[in-house]
Order: C-alpha cells, then sequence, then structure tokens
C-alpha cells in the first residue's frame, strides 16, 4: 500500500461513527448488514449513517450491493489487511518480538476469505 491510500484509509476511519460502522461491518462478516440495521444498531440517524458510508466507500475500505430494497454494505478485508500491514511494515526497528503480539493477534482474527472469528 502507498501512502497516499493509506492516509485516505486512516483519515476515513479518524471519526467515531465512521469507526463504528467499520468495525460493525467487520463484524458482520461477508453477509454484510443493510444500512437501516447499521443505523440501528449504532443508533445513529440515517443521514449521519449514509455521510458516513460514503466516506468509507470513497476510501476503499467498505463495498456496498443492493439486494431488492436494501443497500447492503460490506467491509473490504483486503483494504483492511493492505492497511494494517502497510502500518506493521518495517515494525520495531529491528525488533519483531515488539510486534509479534500485533501479527499474531492479526493472523488469527481473519482468514483469507474475511470471516472473522
Amino acid at each position: 500500500m502507498e501512502t497516499k491510500p493509506a492516509v485516505a484509509s486512516l483519515s476515513a476511519l479518524a471519526h467515531e461513527v465512521r469507526l463504528s460502522t467499520f468495525r460493525l461491518l467487520v463484524q458482520a462478516g461477508p453477509e454484510g448488514l443493510a444500512a437501516g440495521e447499521v443505523a440501528r444498531r449504532l443508533g445513529v440517524l440515517p443521514n449521519t449513517l449514509s455521510a458516513s458510508l460514503n466516506v468509507l466507500s470513497h476510501a476503499g475500505l467498505i463495498d456496498s450491493r443492493r439486494d431488492g430494497r436494501s443497500i447492503i454494505y460490506t467491509a473490504r478485508y483486503d483494504a483492511m489487511r493492505e492497511l494494517l500491514a502497510f502500518l506493521m511494515e518495517d515494525c520495531c526497528a529491528g525488533s519483531p518480538e515488539i510486534c509479534a503480539p500485533l501479527a499474531a493477534i492479526a493472523s488469527h482474527a481473519c482468514s483469507a476469505e474475511g470471516a472473522c472469528a
């Protein structure tokens, strides 16, 4: 990952509602959640959620698909892994034992298919 996309991703996540939305979608798994369900679970107004979903989408962190009258949002696990890898790249100036616990958490958290434990 290059610096500009990393900054865009981090900027998108640097807001309480957007971060909560992204975390909820990560927890939801590949099936995702309808926008109305996200708003209900987070207790946010639909227009606030819509703006947050738009920012996360433009940053490449989430995808959407239409399912009947609903729009289903899903986390882009590949983008999340790229961002985490970027943040941990060249970890700890040659002292990988410092970052080893973080790497262990990341490797156990999600499978390659995006399913989270």
